[in-house]
This record gives structure tokens, C-alpha cells and sequence, in this order.
């Protein structure tokens, strides 16, 4: 099969008609379904009792527009930072055993790494960022 070129007395843009029969084609399918949805799915009025805040069968214990604590957002963002390190630490440890070149570097950075996360997890630990 040989490649497409142009002819001589024309420019060549890129676009041929099938290209633009399925950019129209794919959008006519996507506006389609948006309108049968539309015109098919009912509408429900949602009542008092399907828009209150379900907490395990309990009443509300407070509104649902409260603050949440610093320190939840904190230790979040501490639990995604370790939860990386191991994610960073499996493949490392599999690819040990198989790199034959300079395998004392690989281990030395990987301990460097380990090292600095344990530093900052004994600042946080020393600040309280981790208390309630």
C-alpha cells in the first residue's frame, strides 16, 4: 500500500471527507442520546426525605454545610505521601535483584529516599500534626 500524496496543483489540508463525516457523525450520535435522555428518563421531585443526609440510620447530628478540620486535610495529604513512598518502593525492590550494574547506587538512593520520608514523618509526628 502506498502512502497518499498530494497532487501537484493542489494543497493538501490534512482533512478529507471521511474525517469530516465522522467528527458530524459522532456528534449527531452524542446530541441524540443527550435529547432521548432528556425525553425518556422521568423526572422525579425529589421529597424532604430523599435530599436529608443519611447518617446509618441516625438523625443529622449537625448541618451539612459544617467545616471540616484542618487537621483532616492534613493527615490526609500525609496518608497519600506514604501510601506513594510504597508505591515507589515495590518496583524498586523487584528490579534489585535484576540490575547486575551498580546495584550499591540503586540501593544508596533508595535508602536516601527512605530516609528523608522518615525525617519529615518524625516532623510531623513532633509538630502533632497527627493528633485529632
Amino acid at each position: 500500500m502506498e502512502a497518499f500524496v498530494a497532487p501537484p496543483n493542489r494543497v493538501y489540508t490534512g482533512i478529507n471527507i471521511i474525517t469530516i463525516l465522522a467528527i458530524v457523525m459522532y456528534l449527531g450520535i452524542g446530541l441524540l442520546l443527550l435529547v432521548l435522555n432528556y425525553k425518556l428518563v422521568p423526572r422525579d421531585t425529589a421529597s424532604n426525605e430523599k435530599n436529608s443526609p443519611y447518617e446509618c440510620g441516625f438523625d443529622p447530628f449537625s448541618t451539612v454545610r459544617e467545616r471540616t478540620s484542618v487537621h483532616f486535610y492534613l493527615v490526609s495529604i500525609l496518608f497519600l505521601i506514604f501510601d506513594i513512598e510504597i508505591i515507589f518502593l515495590f518496583p524498586w525492590a523487584l528490579s534489585l535483584g535484576r540490575v547486575a550494574q551498580f546495584p550499591f547506587v540503586m540501593f544508596s538512593t533508595m535508602m536516601l529516599f527512605l530516609w528523608l520520608l522518615t525525617v519529615g514523618f518524625v516532623y510531623e509526628w513532633l509538630n502533632e500534626a497527627l493528633n485529632w
